[in-house]
């Protein structure tokens, strides 16, 4: 009953020739299997490959588009990028974001999001601080913001998830595929909180990910958004 499949590869295979990673065979056959959109995400980004030959983000997805993909998803160098607008820095290229949203539409490019809670006192001690109103910390902490969180999760930065997507939004990403490092592999179903503070930050699509267990976590998360 799935109505779109996503192909994240965390490996990315970014030393290769464009043409020789093995996503694009991937999708090439579910292409000509599947008849859902697909989006397929890692590495898509600039990179110099093994060769010496320099690829674009926008031929990276083309190749992609070429291959069977409907959408594209983005996910450190969004980050990268959403950092460098909001210092108002100037840039020699545009982002990836930029390059894929003008030639194929914003629809096109989705921007995969990874933050975790870090917890805190009050609402006073971090700028970004939520009340927990669903889903307290293991110590029944109430109070946290979301840091943004880059390399499957390795290593976080100082912005937070809705200065992520709303910079995000306005480079012109067209959906937002929200991860939860807390709630990932748990399943223990999704972080509400977090679901609705992305979504009352931007206007695109949000799709919620990490944390299902069972079919009742996806009908909680649909009332959830319905009602807020």
């Amino acid at each position: 009953g799935a109505d779109e499949i996503a192909f994240l590869n965390i490996t990315s295979f970014r030393e290769q020739p464009l043409d020789d990673s093995p996503m694009l065979a991937v999708l090439e056959a579910a292409s000509a299997r599947v008849f859902v959109p697909l989006t397929v995400g890692g590495g898509i980004r600039g990179y110099t490959d093994a060769t010496n030959r320099r690829w674009s983000a926008l031929d990276v997805a083309a190749r992609y588009f070429r291959a069977g993909a409907d959408k594209v998803s983005i996910g450190s160098d969004a980050v990268d990028a959403a950092e460098a607008h909001l210092a108002g820095a100037v840039v020699t290229e545009k982002s990836s974001i930029e390059q894929i949203s003008t030639v194929y539409g914003r629809q096109a490019v989705v921007v995969s999001v990874d933050p975790r809670r870090v917890y805190v006192e009050s609402l006073a001690a971090h700028a970004a601080a939520v009340e927990l109103k669903h889903q307290r910390g293991p110590l029944g902490e109430r109070f946290c913001w979301y840091q943004v969180m880059v390399k499957g999760g390795r290593e976080g930065r100082a912005l937070d998830v809705v200065q992520l997507v709303q910079a995000c939004e306005a480079l012109g990403a067209g959906e937002i595929l929200l991860n939860c490092v807390d709630m990932d592999g748990q399943n223990a179903g999704y972080d509400l909180d977090l679901i609705g503070l992305v979504k009352a930050a931007v206007t695109i699509p949000v799709v919620a990910s990490s944390g299902a267990g069972r079919p009742s976590h996806f009908t909680t998360v649909f009332a959830y958004v319905c009602h807020h």
